[in-house]
């Protein structure tokens, strides 16, 4: 019997020896492993460089996103929303409006206004203060590391990025301070490339409606494009602009009425001296909206306008480009740059009795003799409403073939005939009304 427990014994004692000999080769194996999956140190570092790039940044070429270099964004972006306070996001986050759709990405949007806030120092040259991105179809919300960062992004506004201008502010649910900025073309001095609208000005909503107009008595085919186009270029013409380029924003259209957003608040309050202005056959009436409670200062109506411009009592200069009774913008708040005066967009006219009317005639309409014979009349008729007209001539051959020309008694009722004429559309052609020379038409000259 106790040979039996003798060896019984042994043989506990060898299965449990085999049993932890066993154990103990498994840990070895996992340990070997675990070591020949982990490179060492310095490959860990090497391949970080290789993946997240160098530190340093270069300039970037305006609207090239590819060019930028420096740090990408992901990975410092979540160590520092893990730091970030979120009580503090939506002072943080900016909304990013006009991005190109369809060919814009989260990365590579927060890649380039990354490297634009590092050229523009906005932030240190190795930083990275946009860390996150949401992008939808036509905009995008961006989040930064600090709401300092998100204060400094906002001179990003108007940035040109893949054809188009970025339009960064607030996001609607901001209840913050108001933070004054500039834009890109003001921070850099770069202007807008051609053909791009300029995004808007940041300002608080109260300041967005003394910038806004409501427009009435406006058709159906009367387009957002059309209005901004007409009115601006009308502002352009007598001096109601601030800085060159086309004061209007943007248009909303609805049916009978538009609400119109300028620039500025200055070119707003300018832009009032448009109402009246005739348009594809109806009288624009220009105001401010029901909502607004301020007070405005005196302004004419566009018959006022122009007649004061054609008759020479308002004068154009660098010096002044909102002549009274037009109130002149106040300087340039300490943080944007001066702008300098720009210079009168059309040549200083002599106002004459004759105005010249191009763009309303064909040479075919001419050949006709009732059809010529009909345009005369009708345009007689129309015309004599301005003021008492002596003379029309309409030239059927030579320099001045498919013009029209008036002859009123007086300057001013030539000025008052420009407004109501020009802008108007014949049969799809844009007419434009002139003065001109009154020796020249006497003389029988038609020639520019």
């Amino acid at each position: 019997m106790s040979d039996y427990y003798q060896s019984s014994s042994r043989r506990d004692y060898d299965d449990d020896r085999r049993d932890r000999h066993r154990d103990h080769r498994r840990r070895s194996r996992s340990r070997s492993r675990s070591r020949s999956r982990s490179p060492p140190s310095s490959h860990r570092r090497s391949r970080d460089r290789d993946y997240y790039g160098s530190s340093s940044s270069s300039g970037i070429p305006s609207g090239n996103p590819h060019s930028i270099s420096g740090p990408p964004l992901s990975n410092s972006g979540a160590m520092s929303s893990l730091t970030a306070n979120p009580m503090d996001k939506i002072n943080r986050e900016l909304f990013v409006g006009n991005t190109p759709p369809g060919i814009t990405t989260e990365a590579l949007l927060m890649q380039f206004l990354n490297g634009a806030m590092r050229r523009v120092n906005l932030c240190p040259p190795d930083g990275t203060p946009i860390i996150t991105c949401r992008l939808n179809q036509k905009f995008a919300f961006i989040e930064l590391d600090s709401v300092d960062s998100a204060n400094k992004a906002l001179n990003l506004n108007g940035i040109p990025f893949l054809g188009a201008s970025l339009k960064l502010s607030r996001p609607s649910k901001y209840a913050g301070p108001f933070v004054p900025s500039q834009t890109w073309q003001q921070l850099t001095g770069q202007p807008l490339p051609a053909g791009m609208t300029p995004a808007d000005s940041h300002s608080n909503p109260e300041d967005k409606l003394n910038r806004e107009l409501f427009v009435g008595n406006t058709t159906p085919e009367m387009t957002s494009e059309m209005i901004r186009d007409f009115l601006g270029r009308a502002m352009e013409q007598v001096g109601l602009t601030t800085m060159p380029g086309n004061p209007i924003n943007q248009v909303r259209t609805s049916g009978k009425f538009a609400f119109v957003e300028l620039r500025t608040k200055e070119e707003a309050a300018n832009a009032l001296n448009l109402n009246n202005i005739p348009y594809l056959g109806a009288n624009l009436k220009v105001g401010r909206p029901s909502k607004w409670t301020g007070v405005d200062a005196p302004h004419g109506n566009w018959e006022d306008i122009l007649a004061k411009f054609m008759s020479g009592e308002l004068q154009l200069n660098v010096a002044s480009v909102a002549p009274a009774p037009v109130p002149v913008a106040p300087p340039v708040a300490a943080y944007a740059p001066p702008l300098a005066p720009p210079p009168a967009v059309i040549a200083s006219q002599r106002a004459t009795r004759v105005v010249e009317l191009k763009h309303m005639l064909t040479q075919q309409d001419l050949e006709d003799d009732n059809e010529y014979n009909e345009i005369l009349e009708d345009t007689r008729d129309e015309c004599s409403s301005f003021g008492t007209l002596k003379n029309i001539i309409i030239p059927r051959n030579g320099p001045g073939a498919t013009k029209i020309f008036l002859e009123y008694m007086t300057n001013e009722d030539a000025a008052k005939a420009i407004a109501g004429l020009a802008g108007r559309t014949f049969d799809g052609r844009q007419v434009t009304a002139v003065c001109f020379d009154e020796i020249k038409f006497a003389n029988e000259d038609y020639s520019d």
